[in-house]
């Protein structure tokens, strides 16, 4: 009888032990298929909000074109009345006019006639006829880096079809060292590429320069051999009057000047050359020091085209016509699916291309369009190319960094090893912070011998949140990184994430699209891979790499799980603005996760390593 009992309270306990976790699982399901609902609304919300945007420009953009017909309309009366007025003066003052009045008037006084006959007789010069005058400008103009400086080619054409794009916007600023101010000379690419590297005045000329550098000095003076322009005729063959008057307003207030080959014989600047005091050539034939072309991040970025790309792969002559201006070609970058490029075309032609990450090849192919992404940084960006100049002509070269701390909490020893294998993959990490077991701290020295290490003892029943609120106050690099000891990372992980911050304006970045492996089913997943290169809601906390004072207002929230959720939402609270980046280079891996199956696209049964470690 005990025995029956005794079973029966066993079979009742785990009765109730399966409900309660039915129960759970319930809640779980419910409070995912919340989160799903709450992310679809505000999908479809922003979707909403961008295209009520789109239709305020558009409007904004036939009222602009409206007002600019008015205002010409305006001009053009104007002008049409002092033509009358003219015409009337012109009348007045003719002989045979004045020779009519005296007539009229002298017809009963022969003194009045005699004396208006004389007045007519005398030459008057006629007054000058008018001037068409251009319409007057109702805007101030806006000196910051780039504002006069975009896109106006809205359609292109292929094959006699016209494709109406909206224009990539070429951003205003910042630029990267505000502290230094240059005087520049040079082309639309190179100015392209120049501008958001220090505060620049361009647009003078041999005669007003002298007016416009002093309303700030510069620092430097850099000319470029460029080959359109009031400068050209100055700088090729012998040197003009107006260049050397220039270099003698620089030398008598101490700016260094800088000479810059980047196209033509050499030989025809050379003369101009000489009265520089530093030259630099981007041509390997040429005994100068060299200075070559690099990607510039503000404007050499795969952040796309608000209509996305078109299902074609072009020639580099389809894509690049003679009648686009450098921003518009900037917008051409990001158009079409891939692009073929002809043997012979510039490497700063294929490096711009690959960072604006459009696929070069006859196959459009995503994957080796990242991969030429990266390389196209790595071959060395604009703003790296100006720290060598600046350290040649002994200027300083100082701004702002992208050095990494890492946050790394490890409540579970047995996954110390491996994640301390994910942070040692990676390049530019000055700090690691971890939070974890006592021998965290030795084996972090031994895997990571040229990394400072700062461990603290994880304390009984401490939440992921509150290992990352103790380890935050201890960063202090520019950038801080958080990792998740359970997940896969790849050796560009955080190089690939760094470069965000070269581009957007975001204090956070991470990945809202991502792999993700789930052990149980070995079931390989993919998150929502529309959401590369835009700003979004919020991003996974394992991938979180936020700039470091940023962070610390926010603060972590005391959870083991949702922490990354609450950190998001009060970035929404906040305004603080969230980026996402690509879907490589990084793997969620857990056992098993009903929200990921049903918020993910099955990509296969398999490993994800292959598809996201590039």
């Amino acid at each position: 009888m005990s025995t029956e009992l005794e079973s029966t309270r066993k079979a009742l306990r785990d009765a109730v032990a399966q409900a309660e976790r039915a129960a759970e699982l319930a809640r779980l399901l419910d409070a995912a298929q919340a989160k799903l609902a709450a992310a679809e609304q505000s999908v479809e919300e922003a979707k909403a909000l961008a295209e009520r945007l789109s239709e305020a420009e558009e409007r904004l953009a036939v009222e602009e074109a409206a007002a600019e017909k008015l205002r010409k309309d305006l001009a053009e009366q104007r002008f049409q009345a002092e033509v009358a007025n003219w015409k009337l003066s012109s009348i007045k003052v003719a002989r045979w006019n004045r020779l009519g009045d005296a007539l009229k008037s002298g017809k009963s006084n022969p003194v009045r006639l005699a004396k208006g006959l004389r007045g007519a007789a005398k030459p008057v010069k006629r007054p000058t006829a008018p001037k068409r005058k251009p319409p007057a400008a109702v805007k101030p103009k806006d000196e910051r880096p780039g504002a006069a400086f975009q896109a106006t080619s809205t359609t292109r054409t292929l094959g006699g079809a016209s494709f109406r794009l909206k224009p990539f916007r070429v951003p205003t600023g910042p630029n990267t060292r505000p502290h230094l101010t240059a005087g520049v000379i040079a082309d639309p690419h190179v100015e392209a590429l120049l501008r958001y590297e220090w505060r620049q005045t361009t647009g003078f000329t041999p005669r007003d320069f002298a007016r416009v550098l002093p309303l700030e000095v510069p620092h430097l003076l850099v000319v470029e051999s460029v080959t359109q322009g009031p400068w050209a005729e100055e700088i090729t063959g012998e040197p003009g009057e107006g260049l050397k008057a220039l270099l003698a307003w620089c030398a008598e207030r101490g700016i260094r000047t800088v000479f810059w080959h980047t196209q033509g014989d050499v030989a025809a600047y050379a003369a101009a050359a000489e009265l520089f005091e530093h030259r630099f050539t981007t041509d390997l034939t040429v005994a100068w020091p060299r200075l070559q072309f690099g990607v510039q991040p503000r404007v050499h970025n795969p952040l796309p085209l608000s209509g996305g790309r078109i299902d074609r792969v072009l020639t580099l002559d389809q894509l690049l016509s003679e009648h686009l201006t450098y921003p518009d070609v900037l917008t051409s970058y990001r158009w079409p699916a891939g692009v073929e490029c002809p043997p012979g075309t510039p490497q700063w032609r294929l490096a711009e291309l690959a960072a604006c990450g459009t696929p070069i090849g006859p196959e459009p192919d995503t994957r080796r369009a990242h991969v030429a992404l990266r390389r196209a940084y790595q071959m060395g960006t604009m703003t790296e190319r100006i720290d060598e100049l600046l350290d040649a002509i002994g200027l300083p070269s100082a701004r702002a960094t992208l050095n990494t701390s890492v946050l790394l909490p490890i409540a579970d020893p047995y996954l110390m090893e491996h994640a301390l294998a994910q942070v040692a993959k990676q390049s530019g990490v000055d700090q690691l912070i971890v939070i974890g077991p006592p021998e965290s701290e030795q084996r972090a020295r031994d895997v990571l011998p040229d990394v400072e290490i700062v461990h603290r003892r994880t304390q009984p029943e401490m939440t992921v949140g509150a290992m990352l609120g103790a380890g935050i106050d201890l960063c202090e690099a520019d950038l801080v990184a958080v990792m998740d000891p359970r997940d896969v990372y790849g050796a560009h992980y955080l190089s690939d994430l760094r470069r965000a911050f070269l581009f957007s304006t975001a204090d956070i970045v991470g990945k809202a699209a991502f792999y993700a492996h789930l052990r149980k089913p070995q079931a390989t997943l993919i998150k929502q891979p529309d959401a590369e290169y835009t700003y979004v809601p919020e991003i996974v906390g394992a991938t979180l790499l936020a700039r470091r004072n940023a962070l610390r207002e926010l603060g972590f929230a005391d959870l083991t799980d949702g922490w990354d959720e609450v950190l998001m939402r009060q970035c929404r609270t906040d305004g603080i603005k969230v980026f996402s980046a690509d879907r490589f280079g990084y793997v969620r891996v857990r056992d098993e996760d009903r929200w990921l199956l049903g918020a993910a696209q099955l990509v296969e049964y398999g490993s994800a390593e292959p598809h996201a470690l590039i």
